[in-house]
């Protein structure tokens, strides 16, 4: 996206900034590590900050990783700073070129099914513990269905692809997102 250029990309131990030409002005993008046990320190090194969030999602294999996907979503929408702060949210539903891949509307119902039997479980687990104790935001109205609409920041969906077989990419939702979000 920085680059204008597809770059080969793995699971990273290290954030990645760069420079985004918004054609009004330059935005800091910071690619946060994958790797789940120290993706945490680096979303609290630069949530504050953050004008959104682009959380993106493999649209190929999220039937089999819902529940790891819908985790790090929660964690990130209950954040004290995120529900202070308010940044807009984008879910990106990337590696749509394949044949396989889910729409975003398909992806958002697999979400919001998720983040109710995740909140459900969270929310009996601290009444087990003490009724009077809240850990964080509350994500959304616990007495009816989850659903994105409910929350306290605006939240979007996008289809993408970084790099097709075929060498195309489209990005430009992801960039119109950022275009507005930033200006």
């Amino acid at each position: 996206l920085v680059y204008n250029r597809h770059v080969a990309t793995f699971t990273s131990s290290q954030d990645n900034e760069g420079q985004f030409n918004t054609q009004k002005n330059f935005v800091t993008l910071v690619d946060l590590p994958g790797f789940h046990s120290i993706r945490q320190q680096f979303f609290e090194k630069y949530k504050a900050a953050s004008k959104g969030i682009v959380y993106v999602v493999d649209s190929v294999t999220l039937a089999q990783n819902v529940r790891d996907a819908a985790n790090v979503l929660y964690n990130i929408l209950i954040d004290p700073t995120v529900v202070k702060n308010r940044p807009q949210l984008l879910i990106l539903c990337n590696k749509q070129d394949q044949t396989l891949a889910k729409g975003c509307t398909v992806i958002k119902s697999m979400l919001e099914k998720e983040l109710n039997t995740l909140r459900n479980t969270q929310l009996n687990q601290l009444r087990q513990l003490d009724a009077k104790e809240t850990v964080g935001g509350k994500l959304g109205d616990p007495s009816k269905e989850f659903s994105f609409g409910s929350l306290h920041c605006k939240v979007e969906f996008a289809e993408s692809f970084a790099c097709s077989k075929s060498g195309d990419v489209h990005l430009e939702t992801l960039k119109n997102w950022i275009r507005k979000v930033t200006n």
